[in-house]
């Protein structure tokens, strides 16, 4: 053979030997048990996924993914399950600092004599960006990967949340009375516009405006608050139908409900969150199907607010978008999206007397792809698949509560804890690691934590006195 013979059969090789190279990525999760949450509900075990940069690049079973690719990070998830990030409807991270404030109260009673004044005397930038680090901490630690907030000060939450890693879908709120941020409504919608133009195209933030309820606005506020969402294409958050008080103020103002009253105002549509939805009839059901509006279920502070019970089951039948929130921690006590899950499950069983009612599979479909459907946010997050950005957990199996296990799916939804999470992945970044959090100083978040508490405590103290 020539000397071209012999570099051509070198080049040939060489090829031959690139082509068949596993492929560099930026993370390789492998030998886990796989719930992807796709269209067709694949449980891949062992299975594991490739990330590259942001985004998902191949879900296989853990030898097509080890043929095909070498990560610079590899992390064996033997034994664990690696699943989509949970994805928190509704929440309002700040509140996470009135935890435990004000309990076993009726919701006007519980907003008008302890949140609304303490908010009055504590709420500033400083409190918004010390309550978003603890409310992040805590999604970090227990799945959460993306949520929806509506709350003041918000471009403080959106900028605490980056530096977090955190997703988030993020409402300036609209209110009729004076608030920390705003004196007026007119004040607050600047806010937000200003909020939206800032973070339009941001990576993790989705702005959004998020006129408070049809009881703490007018018809002028609700309609501008819709108009600003539409304008720019972003979410608008609300919350519907909460409570049975809350229809007598639509029926005062000519409808017989609330979700008919907002038709009225032409403010349904899509990009709308509904949350909560509890006191809604068959006719709310197909106007907030044909508006595609989107509802946050919120089992746990309906339950413990004792608003009421939403009809998920027949949410459900109509095919309404709906997925769950925590709504916030002072109305819950926590943002554990596992503890949602069995709640919601539980809650559909007994009210309707059907232990069919929310199954398992729907659960953890309704806190992963139901809720970014809710979200508008379905072709980037919600499922394990090619081309979804990386938002994955990883859940250890390992509890003395866990075993035996014989389906991974039962056991997310009735068995396991948010402190079960080992691992947080956001965009691609790890933000937690073997239950330690690379983000946020733990320490330093937790004793801000505590000096707030302190003037918190003194606040609502002074006013009850």
């Amino acid at each position: 053979m020539n000397k071209f013979g012999v570099a051509l059969l070198v080049l040939m090789s060489a090829v031959v030997a690139s082509a068949q190279a596993p492929r560099q990525v930026s993370v390789v999760i492998t030998n886990g048990i796989v719930v992807t949450v796709d269209g067709g509900n694949r449980v891949i075990a062992p299975g594991a996924l490739a990330i590259d940069g942001t985004d998902i690049v191949a879900v296989d079973s853990a030898d097509s993914i080890r043929r095909q690719f070498r990560g610079r990070e590899t992390i064996d998830a033997s034994g664990q399950v690696v699943m989509p990030g949970l994805i928190n409807t509704h929440t309002h991270a700040p509140m996470v600092l009135f935890r435990g404030l004000a309990d076993d109260l009726a919701l006007q009673d519980w907003l008008t004599r302890y949140i609304f004044p303490a908010e009055a005397k504590v709420v500033s930038p400083e409190f918004v960006r010390a309550g978003t680090r603890l409310a992040a901490l805590e999604m970090i630690e227990s799945g959460t990967t993306t949520f929806a907030d509506m709350y003041y000060f918000e471009e403080e939450i959106a900028k605490e949340t980056k530096a977090a890693g955190l997703r988030g879908v993020l409402g300036e709120t609209v209110i009729q009375f004076p608030v920390a941020d705003a004196k007026t409504p007119a004040d607050a919608l600047a806010r937000a516009e200003t909020f939206i133009t800032t973070f339009k195209n941001d990576p993790l933030i989705t702005p959004a405006v998020a006129p408070h309820a049809i009881y703490t606005n007018d018809s002028a506020t609700l309609k501008a608050a819709r108009a600003l969402s539409v304008k720019y294409n972003v979410p608008t958050l609300i919350h519907v139908a909460e409570t049975q008080p809350e229809a007598m103020t639509a029926r005062e103002r000519g409808s017989p409900t609330v979700v008919s009253y907002l038709e009225s105002l032409g403010f349904l549509g899509p990009g709308v969150v509904a949350a909560h939805a509890v006191w809604v009839n068959d006719s709310d059901m197909a106007l907030l199907k044909s508006r595609g509006v989107g509802v946050s279920h919120n089992p746990e502070s309906n339950m413990k607010l004792a608003s009421g019970i939403a009809p998920v089951k027949a949410y459900l039948a109509a095919n309404v978008e709906i997925g769950l929130g925590t709504d916030g921690a002072a109305s819950n006590n926590d943002l554990d999206m596992f503890g949602a899950m069995r709640a919601a499950s539980f809650l559909a069983k007994v009210a309707t007397s059907d232990p069919t009612a929310v199954s398992a599979k729907t659960a953890v479909r309704m806190a992963t792809i139901g809720g970014a459907r809710v979200l508008g946010m379905e072709k980037q997050i919600g499922s394990l698949e090619r081309g979804k950005r990386a938002d994955v957990i990883i859940v250890s199996m390992s509890a003395a509560r866990q075993a035996p296990m014989y389906d991974a799916i039962s056991h997310l939804v009735y068995v396991t804890r948010g402190d079960d999470v080992q691992t947080t992945i956001v965009n691609g970044r790890v933000l937690m690691r073997n239950r330690k959090v690379l983000t946020l100083d733990r320490a330093a978040v937790l004793r801000d934590t505590q000096a707030w508490a302190a003037k918190v405590r003194a606040a609502v103290a002074a006013t009850n006195h």
